[in-house]
């Protein structure tokens, strides 16, 4: 795949008809389906599931451990290499390697759920975890080979509405997860609800046996088969480097996840119950967190990259095996795209984090004077639909005007749109302005996140597409982190500011025709109802400047890249 591969195999632009015509394709059925089983664990593992543990009468810090669970989603980079380059017995001749993978997956996240829908967390506790944990990696797993799969399976200009259809799968599946257990457990119990939920998984089997294969398939030779094996040696080698890349994992995983309660627990273990507590209360502080969450990350890289490093001036096959599991993926993406591919890089990394900064919107709908019961409506009910109308005009736009064309337009859109709520400040409370509000922003996060997904889609190349898809997917939100951690110390400060006078005085004005707007100003931040609201304007205007990065670098990299050719379709799979 390459970002050049804009144009359709004709050569031109699709038309109005033919970019709609995509989604009629028996593939976008598919990646409904499957999206949909990308979706539905990743709540009944931890959110769903805490409902259960609640119910059974367990501490929300208990509850709070089974987040590990979730931890795989954070490190799956790091076994994709595996998905890449290894075969599955009997299964990859007859499915292909990616729909054979897909389905072995989706066996093990149901036999996950069904085992946690025979547990009972009063008297089996332990059990529940693991099966939950099990069920997170067999679910991480699926999410690599099924990005492999999408990306194989079509031709470039059709990976818009790929996207779009993954996405769309994967919100119903997060709306069906989140609400029909809790229906069936008041009706019939936990067990039976986890266990119809099980078998929901059949709908992903379904998609796997119904899809077609990819449309190149390539495996990546072993790159130690040519040396002699020294099964004791290895054996040991492959312990410490197994070692080193679970503690860069944990590492890792506790940053991106944000979520530091397994890492504690493993200095607890150690004996260090003071410290472990310390480190628990710190990884998770406002703001200043989020900087041991920084360094949780580089640390987990450095010693992934320790454990990956081949032994000096010494061959050996964990060692060769596991520096070009990791090193042949980063060469060839670089190797192709040169001095562009740490520009590229910045653009995924930054490309939403106009978006990301926006991490205080409940407290701000709150402030204004929106009681919950229409905030929930307008985010969760009318906010989600608006959504799927901005999915599906990225897969659209994708289709229509290629990939990177769509990348400028989302670089573009997002932080000017995101300064609509500084509109909505100076509302007050009116209902039709934050739907009018809310409705915008979300259609054209919905563009801006298909679009990325293309745009992400397009820089794999084949025998890599699992491990390069899952790296870059790891690190888009990071940066967002960093910045979004400091949104309630800026509208705050700014608030401060625009009550003793000064430039941000004169913003308190905007707030004169706006009744029972942020009248719990005093109590809260201590500050005047008008200069909170003056601190929410300078917020959201500082949410869209901070997209300019984004902007810039868009620019950049749609002018370096090579001018629209046609694709060449790739080579079928005929293999038995």
């Amino acid at each position: 795949m390459s970002v050049d591969n804009e144009a359709t195999p004709a050569g031109g632009k699709r038309g109005v008809a033919g970019a709609l015509a995509l989604f009629l394709d028996r593939r976008i059925a598919v990646m409904l389906a499957l999206g949909f089983a990308s979706g539905l664990p990743n709540l009944l593992i931890f959110d769903t599931l805490s409902a259960w543990l609640r119910e059974s009468g367990l501490s929300l810090e208990v509850i709070s451990f089974f987040s590990l669970a979730t931890l795989a989603y954070s490190f799956k980079f790091l076994w994709a290499p595996v998905v890449d380059r290894t075969a599955i017995p009997g299964l990859t001749a007859w499915l292909g390697h990616r729909r054979s993978w897909m389905l072995v997956a989706q066996i093990a996240v149901t036999c996950g759920l069904l085992l946690v829908a025979r547990g009972d967390p009063k008297t089996g506790l332990g059990a529940v975890a693991l099966f939950a944990v099990f069920t997170g990696f067999a679910s991480a797993t699926q999410d690599i080979v099924v990005d492999a799969w999408r990306i194989e399976a079509s031709e470039s200009d059709r990976q818009g509405a790929m996207a779009a259809a993954y996405q769309w799968g994967y919100r119903i599946a997060i709306i069906v997860a989140g609400a029909v257990p809790l229906v069936l457990a008041d009706h019939y119990g936990w067990n039976l609800s986890y266990g119809l939920m099980a078998g929901l998984m059949g709908l992903g089997m379904l998609a796997v046996l119904c899809a077609p294969r990819e449309l190149s398939r390539i495996i990546r030779p072993l790159p130690h088969a040519d040396m002699a094996a020294s099964p004791v040696w290895e054996g040991m080698e492959w312990l410490a480097r197994l070692g080193l890349l679970s503690l860069g994992a944990l590492l890792l995983g506790s940053g991106l996840g944000a979520n530091g309660e397994v890492l504690a627990g493993a200095v607890r273990a150690l004996g260090l119950t003071a410290a472990a507590a310390w480190l628990q209360a710190a990884w998770v502080a406002k703001p200043d967190g989020v900087w041991l969450q920084l360094l949780g990350v580089l640390l987990g890289g450095a010693v992934i990259v320790v454990a990956a490093c081949p032994l000096p001036r010494l061959r050996t096959r964990p060692g060769v095996y596991l520096s070009s599991a990791f090193g042949e993926p980063l060469g060839d993406f670089f190797g192709r795209f040169g001095n562009t591919a740490v520009l590229i890089l910045a653009l995924i990394c930054v490309y939403r984090l106009s978006d990301f900064v926006l991490n205080i919107m409940t407290p701000f709908y709150l402030d204004l004077g929106f009681s919950k019961t229409q905030v929930a409506e307008a985010r969760k009910v009318f906010g989600v639909a608006m959504s799927m109308v901005g999915v599906f005009a990225g897969g659209f736009s994708v289709a229509r005007l290629g990939v990177m064309r769509s990348m400028v337009i989302g670089a573009f859109a997002l932080p000017i749109t995101n300064t609509i709520f500084a509109w909505l400040a100076t509302q007050g409370p009116d209902f039709p302005s934050l739907l009018a509000a809310i409705g915008i922003d979300n259609v054209v996060s919905g563009f801006a996140g298909t679009c990325l997904i293309a745009y992400m889609s397009s820089l794999t190349s084949a025998g890599f597409t699992a491990t390069q898809y899952a790296l870059f997917s790891s690190l888009y939100s990071l940066p967002g982190k960093l910045v979004a951690s400091q949104s309630g110390r800026i509208v705050e400060a700014a608030a401060r500011a625009a009550d003793s006078g000064g430039p941000l005085g004169a913003l308190r004005g905007l707030f004169s025709h706006a009744p029972g707007a942020f009248t719990g100003a005093m109590a809260k931040s201590h500050v005047s109802p008008a200069a909170l609201g003056a601190g929410y304007v300078v917020f959201f205007f500082y949410a869209g400047l901070v997209g300019v990065l984004s902007m810039v670098l868009a620019v950049w990299v749609a002018r370096r890249s090579s001018p629209a050719k046609p694709s060449k379709p790739a080579p079928r799979d005929t293999t038995a």
